[in-house]
């Protein structure tokens, strides 16, 4: 088994300590970085969401291989800013004002980073402002809102017309999701996209950025 398969397989197990070891070995046999990210640890969580996607593994399996990839890229980072490494951009993401449910929208954070996206996490009860603002700042193209209870799904609009009053809805593609909410519902706010968990999140993420 190579090296890069063997981070992958470190990481579905969710092994942090081997993972980073392996990633450290990996670079001081002259790997590229971009190589490790891509075909060992993005490699990785791209079997967990398809697994996960599948009702094969569960939430726990996934933060457990999430922990594992976080691991792997911190050591990583020093080389991958050297080599100048193409991300797919960047991606605001939060649960909406009201809400302090964070468990899904972590677990978008994770398969969007999986996919290769450089995630800003806005955390809970996040002000429609605050969305805006660091979608300005960071230069996002994908803004993600969530939502568990039915009584913030409204802020989920108003999140979507305070972009629209700064004259920047164009400029992104906003992603809605969470438990309560529907296609229809997303239909009824403008929103861009809504996908039913967070695999499929990212999955339709990369399809938006082909939408510029």
């Amino acid at each position: 088994m190579s090296l890069l398969d063997e981070i992958s397989e470190m990481l579905q197990k969710g092994k942090r300590k081997d993972v980073a070891k392996l990633c450290q070995q990996a670079i001081d046999e002259g790997i590229p970085a971009k190589d490790i990210l891509d075909k060992g640890l993005l490699a990785g969580m791209s079997i967990i969401g398809v697994k996960f996607k599948a009702n094969e593994i569960f939430v726990p399996q996934v933060l457990v291989a999430a922990r594992a990839l976080n691991a792997g890229s911190q050591v990583l980072k020093p080389y991958l800013a050297g080599e100048d490494a193409v991300a797919r951009g960047k991606a605001v993401i939060g649960t909406v004002k009201g809400d302090l449910h964070d468990i899904g929208k972590n677990l978008v954070c994770m398969m969007f980073e999986g996919k290769g996206f450089e995630v800003i996490d806005l955390g809970v009860d996040v002000a429609p402002e605050a969305f805006v603002e660091a979608a300005i700042e960071n230069d996002a193209k994908i803004v993600c809102l969530s939502a568990l209870l039915t009584t913030t799904m409204p802020a989920m609009e108003t999140t979507i017309k305070a972009f629209e009053e700064k004259g920047i809805r164009n400029k992104v593609r906003i992603m809605v999701g969470g438990a309560p909410i529907t296609q229809e519902f997303a239909d009824s706010i403008g929103a861009d996209a809504y996908t039913e968990d967070a695999a499929s999140a990212a999955e339709r993420a990369v399809e938006l950025l082909e939408t510029f």
